[in-house]
This record gives C-alpha cells, structure tokens and sequence, in this order.
C-alpha cells in the first residue's frame, strides 16, 4: 500500500496528515477553517486519495499559517507515498466545468516544484477564508509533492465555482498522475532513471 504519514509541528501550527493513494476517496478532515475543509474533500474524493487531515493552527491571527502547513503537510505525504515514483503515470490533466466556470489544472510528477497559478477573485474572502490563500496553498502543496502544476481559471464568475473547480482539477490530474501503468509497472518514468526528490540530485 502506497500510504504515508506527516507530522508539522512548528510554533504556529500543528498539522497531522496521512494518504493513501490506493484508496477510495475516504476522507477525515479538520482544520478549523470550513471552506478549506470542504476543498480539500473534493480533494480527496474526486482523486480517491484516502486522506486523513487535523490541524491546529494560529487562527486568531489569521488563516494563513494553517493553510500553508496544511498544504506542505499533504504535498510531503503525497510525495512520501509515491517512494520513487516507478511505475506511476507521472502526467495528468483535467478540464472541470462547475455552472458557469471552466479551469484546466495540469500536474507532472517531475521532483521539480513549479507552480503556474492563473487564478483571480472578485471577492476577497469565501466564508472565513481569505482568497489569497488558496494559492498560498497550492504553492505550499507543489514545493511539498515535488511537482510541477499549472492551475489555470480559464473563465467562471461565481468565486465559489472558480475554486471548487480548480480543487476538482488537481484531484482528477493526480488521480491520472499516480496511477500506475501496468505496461511499465518496474519503470521509472524518465530518461535519467530518477524522478528527483528530497534525497536525490538530478533532473528528470
């Protein structure tokens, strides 16, 4: 089984997560802010990522904190399920349609942290949470993974829709990405033969 667990302890917050990359999507999540919890069940179901997730954090001063180390907690044991990556799909991408919204969300699962985020707001917060943490997150999660991710609002109106469905696609993109491919099950998916993490040199 391709599970991992992470403990991130530092003076501002206290985040424990476990995933399960083989799983179904089953999901325990609290970080005390409502609308991240809710993004990141559709993380975990729309990927079928078992995730197990509890944070405490600095939230009477704000939900910055939280939100970064929540990201750098489930990008570390994604990273930590996936071992050397062999035999993964390593590429994935999704287009996901909510109402009016369109976004395209493509990750590659390189070792090279680099996220593109091409995502605007009309309003600066949805229920308690500030906008711009979620890219806040997104980054954290990427330089945690090791991966690269383009995250892309292509058009939407509804700020709900826009998130959503930005949170949609990067489960249905590492769903495809983790996957592992029965026709190279034995194989590192680069011509280098490594897939560079925190352990390793190189590039792939």
């Amino acid at each position: 089984m391709r599970t991992a667990s992470v403990e991130r302890s530092t003076g501002e917050t206290s985040v424990r997560v476990t995933a399960s990359l083989d799983g179904t999507g089953k999901r325990s999540i609290s970080t005390g802010i409502g609308f991240l919890d809710h993004m990141l069940e559709q993380l975990a179901k729309h990927s079928l990522i078992d995730l197990e997730i509890a944070a405490d954090g600095d939230l009477h001063i704000d939900g910055h904190h939280t939100t970064e180390d929540t990201g750098y907690a489930v990008g570390r044991a994604v990273a930590d399920a996936l071992g050397d990556r062999r035999g993964i799909r390593r590429f994935g991408h999704a287009l996901i349609p909510m109402d009016e919204t369109l976004s395209r969300v493509v990750v590659d699962l390189s070792g090279r942290p680099y996220l593109i985020w091409k995502v605007a707001f009309t309003q600066n917060r949805l229920g308690e949470m500030d906008t711009e943490l979620f890219r806040e997150w997104f980054q954290a999660f990427t330089q945690a993974a090791g991966c690269n991710l383009h995250v892309e609002n292509l058009y939407g109106v509804n700020n709900h829709h826009v998130i959503e469905s930005c949170f949609k696609g990067l489960a249905r993109s590492l769903r495809d990405a983790i996957r592992v491919d029965p026709a190279a099950a034995d194989q590192i998916p680069s011509t280098k033969g490594i897939l560079r993490n925190d352990a390793q040199a190189g590039a792939a």
